[in-house]
């Protein structure tokens, strides 16, 4: 069964609508640029409250952040995996790797019109993330990708995570099509940034648990 990631939580509502829904996974972002950022020792509030009631993993998401602070972050938050959004080199992946010894590794790659999908293969991590490419954004963008270059991307790494663009009305379509371990979400189940629309959320989960 495909796992379900909500990602740019910033409150404890939210967070206990996404595993009420049914999420497998929450995000919560780092980027300090980003809309939806969260300072980690906020976010550790919201993880600790969590795990009494929830074996949610919780996500933290950074954007060319110095390995140092990573590695930090994750010690304050209390986050079960990492998220890599920017433009990290395979040489930091292995260091940061070697240095969360046991924590799940998530390289995300934008996809461009120049996106070869061989380059997944060369970064040393637990799992690889394709999102659509914007020239500011770093996620949360709301526009889909190309679900050809996903599948043939998907069939080369250990782990697959499907994000851009998905919502309620296109997530079992995407999951039938590109069979990607995982799904991610945040934009399309928002009412603004960083609050999301509970409906949508419910939504969300169910059309990709349907298959």
């Amino acid at each position: 069964m495909v796992k379900i990631k909500i990602c740019g939580i910033k409150n404890l509502d939210d967070a206990r609508l996404g595993v009420e829904a049914g999420a497998d996974m929450l995000g919560f972002n780092f980027y300090r640029r980003s809309s939806r950022f969260i300072e980690p020792d906020e976010a550790r509030k919201i993880i600790d409250s969590l795990k009494c009631e929830s074996e949610v993993i919780a996500v933290g998401i950074f954007v060319d952040e110095p390995l140092e602070s990573v590695i930090e972050m994750v010690r304050v938050s209390g986050v079960g995996a990492v998220q890599l959004h920017g433009d990290e080199s395979v040489a930091y992946c292995a260091d940061l790797k070697s240095a969360l010894n046991g924590i799940t590794i998530i390289k995300a790659l934008r996809v461009n019109d120049s996106f070869q999908a061989e380059t997944a293969t060369s970064y040393p991590v637990d799992a690889i993330m394709l999102d659509a490419f914007h020239e500011s954004l770093r996620g949360g963008t709301g526009k889909t990708i190309d679900w050809e270059i996903a599948e043939n991307t998907r069939k080369l790494v250990p782990q697959f995570f499907l994000s851009g663009g998905l919502s309620p009305e296109n997530v079992a379509e995407a999951i039938e099509r590109v069979q990607p371990y995982a799904v991610d979400a945040c934009s399309r189940l928002e009412l603004s940034p960083g609050r999301k629309d509970p409906s949508r959320v419910k939504a969300f989960v169910r059309a990709a648990r349907s298959g």
